[in-house]
């Protein structure tokens, strides 16, 4: 064993002693790596785990400023052909008389909750009214009471329109704090020139002629549960921390010998374009915009392990004082004629009933597009992690920032 293989046995050791000790007592001090894993820990339960209150919502001044600001991640909502306007928002801000501001901030949900936590912590504005994180972080958000209760009088087309599938979730029964924007899959991506012969599973990554030239994403919600299925293990299941390790020797060791080039958020997209990157983890509707702005270049699939299937949602945060004007944007987006030009731009499952059929409007070819409109085969390929429990969501995630260095 390498002396940085020796150098992480110890750390989750000790990581997992930390967690034991804050089962036991939250007032004792730790240090080194157990003092890390503490404060993931406290982190992750907010401040009412700390002992003190929930922060309490703003005073919504919706009436008296006509303004909603919408924090996102990038390549997620329709863009003209300028490259600098979003046609669907545009005609929302002319049918309900708001100004609304779009900004691409969001690369990974680690990088921008570290970020906002300490303003969400004390019920500050953190500059937007909308804001779309994963369905796991949407359940960390709810759970320290980060988010607003949405007033479902407001959202008529929401409630008639949502996917009943998505209506009642384990985290959020009744969607009072969250709204499906899009869902999507993560599976693997190669060059169709450069590495003909493709993948067939995350283990393919792994072939010596993509050494250096490989990406694998910052997520560890994606990338560890991708590394446990291949491995054969179900992540819906009753999976140990010794399965989480031994999936994460695959990782610490792939990034030792250089097979991965680099472990990165959204802009992985950059490296596939340059050239840089050959092969990849990455996320569906990605990959069919970029090979329509670039030529048809990489192929997407679903391992035959299967691949992950998730939800990002819309919330409004605690200290936003737009919340009425948030619901009616929210509300605009599900109405089936405007979900379904939002799906043919962005290429993400859609959850808007009707969608399917407004889009016969827009492009026939895209009603068949599983990435789309997904039949029940398709799903089939996919699953969903199990919940983790806070304890171990710390502990996993400082043993994957461990292994990728940050």
């Amino acid at each position: 064993m390498s002396p940085r293989s020796t150098h992480l046995r110890e750390q989750r050791h000790r990581m997992a002693q930390a967690v034991q000790q804050a089962q036991l007592s939250r007032r004792g001090v730790l240090s080194g790596a157990a003092s890390l894993a503490m404060l993931g820990l406290l982190s992750a339960c907010g401040t009412k785990g700390m002992g003190g209150a929930k922060p309490s919502p703003a005073a919504d001044r919706s009436a008296e400023e006509a303004l909603v600001r919408w924090s996102n991640w990038t390549l997620y909502l329709d863009l003209d052909d300028d490259g600098r306007t979003h046609p669907t928002l545009d005609a929302f801000q002319k049918a309900s008389g708001l100004k609304a501001t779009y900004t691409e901030d969001i690369d990974s949900n680690d990088t921008w909750y570290g970020k906002v936590q300490g303003q969400l912590s004390r019920g500050q504005d953190i500059g937007a009214d909308i804001i779309t994180p994963s369905d796991w972080m949407c359940e960390r958000l709810i759970r320290q009471g980060y988010v607003q209760k949405l007033d479902h009088a407001n959202m008529p087309n929401v409630v008639a329109n949502m996917l009943p599938k998505l209506k009642d979730i384990r985290w959020d029964q009744g969607r009072y704090r969250s709204v499906t924007w899009q869902t999507g899959f993560t599976g693997i991506v190669w060059n169709k020139k450069a590495f003909p012969q493709g993948l067939r599973n995350v283990s393919d990554l792994w072939d010596p002629r993509l050494k250096g030239r490989v990406t694998v994403l910052d997520e560890m919600r994606d990338t560890m549960p991708m590394l446990l299925l291949d491995q054969g293990i179900d992540i819906a299941g009753d999976w140990t921390q010794t399965d989480f390790e031994n999936s994460i020797d695959v990782l610490d060791k792939n990034i030792r010998n250089g097979k991965i080039r680099q472990v990165k958020g959204n802009s992985y997209k950059e490296d596939l374009i340059s050239g840089d990157v050959v092969a990849a983890m990455a996320y569906s509707g990605d990959i069919t915009q970029l090979n329509f702005e670039n030529g048809d270049q990489w192929e997407f699939a679903l391992p035959e392990r299967k691949g992950l299937i998730w939800p990002d949602n819309m919330m409004v945060p605690v200290g936003s004082p737009h919340k009425a004007n948030a619901e009616k944007l929210m509300d605009f987006y599900y109405d089936p004629e405007v979900a379904a030009e939002v799906a043919a731009y962005v290429n993400y499952v859609c959850p808007v009933l009707g969608a399917d059929e407004a889009m016969k409007e827009i492009d026939e070819e895209l009603v068949e597009d599983p990435l789309i409109f997904p039949t029940e085969e398709y799903l089939a390929q996919t699953t969903t992690e199990r919940q983790l429990t806070l304890e171990e969501e710390t502990l996993f995630q400082n043993l994957f920032q461990e292994v990728i260095g940050s």
